[in-house]
């Protein structure tokens, strides 16, 4: 991490795949680990694994789709820890890949409350509490489908779409304050939410893997060791900016 002592790192929707993934790696930088999510008994289970591997880690329950949580998610860390030096927002969902035609407000509510409106509260409060101590990073996850689109994909794109508009205008923002907000954009990557895209059938995943230049998915350590990249102190000059990792499908 480069940094002259241990700094406090918060991961939302760090229960599983990339949060999860991010965990560990911070954890293995030597950092203390905020993980917050929906299930308690997972996220105090994920707290204890970051314990047993010799950081300070703590759960705190948080579901950024309101806005009384997030602001109690900021409070704790500020009291237990004095700081939030890195904010590493991931929790999200794909909701349900259907076309436009067949789209419903439901699903685009599920979607844009945790995508959109929980990315919007999290960085409202970040910020407020790294304004006041003078540094920070933030690093929203957002997806490839957040600079193009596809098929079926639209409210999840949209949402993506969203996310990379908020970085931009909040590294504006907060530059001027000392802290960094960037994006990282991951590509197709071997988690839970792949699995339930491509319909929990191998064939369909397979077929999704060949079009990748790369031709395979992506693991969340990889796109973990991305997010602590952009999150440190080595890039002191990169912000409002979103890192694609994606086994080179854009290109």
């Amino acid at each position: 991490m480069n940094t002259t002592k241990k700094p406090i790192i918060l991961i939302t929707g760090a229960l599983t795949g990339i949060g999860r993934a991010t965990a560990f790696a911070f954890a293995d930088e030597g950092a203390t680990v905020v993980v917050s999510g929906r299930n308690k008994d997972i996220g105090q289970t994920l707290a204890t694994e970051l314990q047993q591997r010799g950081t300070k880690s703590e759960f705190i329950f948080a579901d950024i789709r309101y806005e009384k949580d997030i602001s109690n998610l900021i409070e704790q860390v500020a009291s237990k820890f004095g700081q939030l030096d890195i904010a590493v927002n991931n929790a999200g969902t794909e909701g349900k890949p259907v076309p436009i035609v067949e789209e419903t407000t439901e699903n685009y509510a599920n979607v844009f409350d945790t995508n959109v409106l929980g990315v919007l509260l999290s960085m409202k409060h970040e910020l407020r509490l790294m304004k006041s101590q003078g540094h920070g990073s933030i690093i929203n996850i957002s997806s490839m489908l957040g600079k193009t689109g596809a098929p079926g994909a639209s409210v999840y794109s949209a949402s993506k779409h969203a996310v990379e508009g908020f970085t931009k205008s909040a590294a504006l923002e907060a530059i001027e304050f000392g802290v960094r907000v960037n994006a990282v954009a991951p590509g197709g990557i071997a988690t839970d939410m792949l699995t339930r895209w491509t319909g929990g059938k191998e064939e369909n995943k397979t077929a999704f893997t060949e079009t990748i230049p790369s031709k395979r998915a992506g693991t969340p350590e990889e796109i973990a060791q991305t997010i602590i990249f952009v999150a440190s102190n080595k890039v002191p000059y990169l912000t409002g900016q979103s890192i694609v990792v994606d086994g080179g499908k854009l290109a």
